[in-house]
């Protein structure tokens, strides 16, 4: 029976675009901050370890945050929510941009990080209770607009406000943005009524959720700056995480369907499927988008803007599979989608195990443009799927699911990744001089300065191809929870 295809109505679609929109000014604020930590150290007269805060806060704001959302969309319409997360994250903007010292920037930061919390699985909330569950393929697309654009235009952006600004621009570029989505919430976003203004917030179970959501990413962000998952501040944080973990699975056991994250949610296939994969494709794509320009600049000796600008093929990439896997997705369900996408990204990521400085810049661009077209396929087809089957009653519950285990993901890759790289390094060189020290080297002493730099920076090369083959494994273990995906294929009557 063949299936007919059908169009995103435009009342809807721009909606879509409004909440898209709203998100853009968070999504590359968290992407421009990391370009501008040296300058930030050097201007507020701080070190590297204080300036951190700065996006370690902004996270485990967000992840306080994003609880709050399902009750607030009980209570409130969803316009005036979404109004507010906007205005928040302007204030919180402003007030960074004219922080004179790094005590108020990481309190501004705190701002922007709870408004991003609220505005992020706002998006994927109001859009899917607006949209047709035929449709949730294309509409995904769209919301992964920003999500692209974000690491893509970012780091160019952050790049050239450092080089010929400073780093108060990195804010004040927010402000115009959030102000313009401010005015099209106001003019043009249709409301979105109070689900149940009756509805008890879940104050436990929210607080549970936040805590171990926070304590958890703060001590997995610990092990990324140490190198070293074994260190006592990420074993004490992550095991704190879990227990308040294992006591909100207790608690929303005890509640049932009144919990802020039914655990209901976890009998349908497709959200396990779903939430699993997001977990795992943070070393996917966030563990990448960490490693690629650190490639780039210590490897391939590159300016922080020429390294942003490498990764365009990327991005171009990924625009262009955005849109078919879509409406692929609409079509035959997520499941194929992501085998494909999984495939693809595998090709575009194992050839960085040979890559080194001397690879041709065409041959980096062309697998750099393959693993993009497959990574624009994982994302949005996962986070699709995390609806399928959800009763419109459970879909911000299911937002939060797949929002708070995105971030614990997303944290997550990043740190396996930047600990494999480090560790891997770490044990070689410590492997290398101890042998240098005994002469095992037959080396002329007049070249062993030589010898031993051209070692270290094999080394270096070398632990980086390391974290491309992790990354690469990481594709391939999507598939397990894959298989719990939709599948719509056409069958011949």
């Amino acid at each position: 029976m063949k299936k007919t295809k059908t169009k995103i109505p435009t009342a809807v679609m721009t909606t879509a675009w409004i909440l898209v929109f709203g998100a853009l000014a968070p999504l590359l604020d968290s992407t421009m901050i990391n370009i501008a930590l040296h300058s930030l150290v050097k201007d507020l007269n701080s070190s590297v370890e204080t300036v951190q805060w700065t996006i370690t806060c902004y996270v485990l704001a967000t992840g306080i945050a994003v609880p709050f959302s399902s009750w607030l969309l009980n209570k409130f319409d969803g316009k005036l929510v979404f109004l507010t997360g906007e205005i928040l994250f302007a204030g919180g903007s402003f007030l960074a941009a004219i922080s004179p010292t790094i005590s108020s920037l990481i309190a501004a930061r705190l701002v922007q990080g709870f408004a991003g919390g609220l505005i992020m699985p706002l998006l994927t909330t109001l859009l899917v209770q607006t949209t047709d569950s035929a449709l949730m393929g294309q509409m995904m697309a769209t919301v992964g607009l920003p999500i692209i654009l974000g690491p893509l235009v970012g780091p160019i952006i952050g790049g050239i406000i450092i080089k010929y600004l400073s780093w108060h621009w990195i804010f004040w570029v927010n402000l115009p943005i959030a102000v313009l989505s401010i005015l099209l919430i106001i003019w043009k976003m249709p409301s979105f009524p109070a689900q149940n203004k009756n509805a008890k917030m879940d104050l436990l179970g929210i607080i549970l959720l936040a805590s171990a959501t926070t304590t958890m990413i703060y001590g997995i962000v610990k092990a990324a700056h140490s190198g070293d998952f074994t260190n006592q501040t990420t074993l004490l944080f992550v095991g704190i995480g879990l227990v308040l973990m294992v006591c909100y699975l207790t608690w929303a056991a005890y509640l049932k369907e009144k919990a802020v994250l039914p655990l209901k949610l976890f009998t349908h296939h497709s959200f396990s499927g779903s939430v699993s994969g997001l977990f795992i494709a943070g070393t996917v794509l966030n563990g990448a988008m960490l490693l690629l320009p650190l490639f780039f600049q210590d490897i391939r000796s590159m300016t922080v803007m020429a390294a942003g600008l490498a990764l365009i093929p990327q991005g171009v990439g990924m625009l262009i599979s955005r849109p078919l896997t879509g409406k692929l997705t609409d079509y035959i369900g997520a499941k194929y989608v992501v085998l494909a996408s999984l495939f693809i990204t595998f090709c575009g990521t194992i050839p960085f195990n040979w890559i080194d400085g001397q690879t041709s810049a065409w041959i980096i661009a062309l697998v750099l443009f393959i693993r993009g077209i497959g990574a624009g396929g994982i994302l949005m087809p996962l986070m699709a799927d995390s609806y399928t089957g959800v009763a419109q009653a459970q879909v911000p519950a299911a937002s939060i699911g797949a929002r708070t285990i995105q971030n614990i993901g997303s944290a997550f890759g990043s740190a396996l990744i930047a600990t494999v790289v480090t560790a891997h390094a770490n044990n070689n060189v410590a492997a290398f001089k101890e042998k240098l020290a005994a002469g095992k080297f037959q080396v002329a002493p007049d070249q062993l300065q030589t010898f031993a730099q051209h070692q270290l920076m094999l080394i270096k090369v070398q632990s980086f191809q390391f974290g491309f083959m992790v990354i690469a494994v990481a594709a391939l273990l999507i598939i397990l929870p894959t298989l719990l995906l939709t599948n719509k294929m056409p069958k011949d009557k």
